[in-house]
């Protein structure tokens, strides 16, 4: 994988009308799916979303979790560890967070954070950071095999569009909150952080990576809503039979 090389936006041809179009024909199904998982209890959906900052992760999950019941659906943003998630395993407070049966839980941020940011800025040790890239194979395996499905997108945006969401967010009343100088640095390291996602890819790769074009909102969506749907339907939730002593 060489994200250098890879599209950030829609290929040549790619009908915009229709894309919106499906995807909330996809929207739409997956809400239906999700009341089955909720009322079935018995597997359960890990969608993890990582990408540069200003990728869209806040939005892809607004848009195409809009049909999901709240109920059956929890959103976990994973920020710089607390002390108290420093002071145990990097992977104690993921596993805390991994739904249960019966629940869709979207990761914004993961457990690959603490490979990407480590190593970039160097204050983990290679050692470290190799044996972490086992351990999360090993993680995902494991929920796996009891019966939690993951899906893993990596949302692909150029950098000058980036660029452009991060002056936004300095022009733009609304999205003032979204703001952060730390942004505009890590931005310099734009190549370094390129080349962390490409081991990780490379690594970590049991479950497979979908690389998301993320220049284009709409695109965005209906890729990863259709891969969603799609991963649904595999699962095949249905709603139990009824269990009553009523005669």
């Amino acid at each position: 994988m060489n994200l250098k090389k890879t599209d950030t936006g829609p290929a040549s041809g790619v009908n915009e009308e229709e894309c919106r179009s499906e995807a909330a024909k996809y929207i739409s199904a997956i809400g239906e799916l999700q009341q089955k998982l909720y009322a079935e209890a018995d597997q359960c959906l890990l969608v993890v979303l990582q990408g540069m900052d200003a990728a869209g992760k806040d939005g892809a999950i607004k848009k195409v979790f809009a049909e999901v019941n709240p109920m059956g659906c929890h959103v976990i943003a994973f920020k710089k560890p607390t002390p108290i998630e420093y002071a145990h395993d990097f992977l104690w407070r993921i596993h805390q967070n991994v739904p249960p049966y019966g629940m869709i839980h979207v990761f914004n941020r993961s457990q690959y954070e603490d490979i990407i940011v480590p190593t970039v800025e160097g204050y983990i040790s290679e050692k470290v950071i190799k044996k972490r890239f086992g351990q999360i194979n090993d993680f995902e395996s494991m929920l796996v095999e009891n019966r939690i499905q993951v899906v893993k997108f990596f949302l692909h945006v150029s950098l000058d569009d980036q660029e452009e969401r991060l002056k936004e967010r300095m022009t733009n009343p609304v999205k003032f909150w979204k703001h952060k100088d730390a942004d505009w640095e890590a931005r310099k390291k734009w190549d370094d952080y390129l080349d962390v996602y490409e081991s990780i890819f490379e690594k970590c790769n049991k479950i497979e990576w979908n690389i998301i074009p993320s220049d284009k909102n709409w695109y965005k969506e209906y890729l990863i809503a259709k891969k969603i749907l799609e991963t649904l339907k595999e699962m095949d939730p249905k709603y139990p039979e009824l269990k009553t002593n009523m005669k």
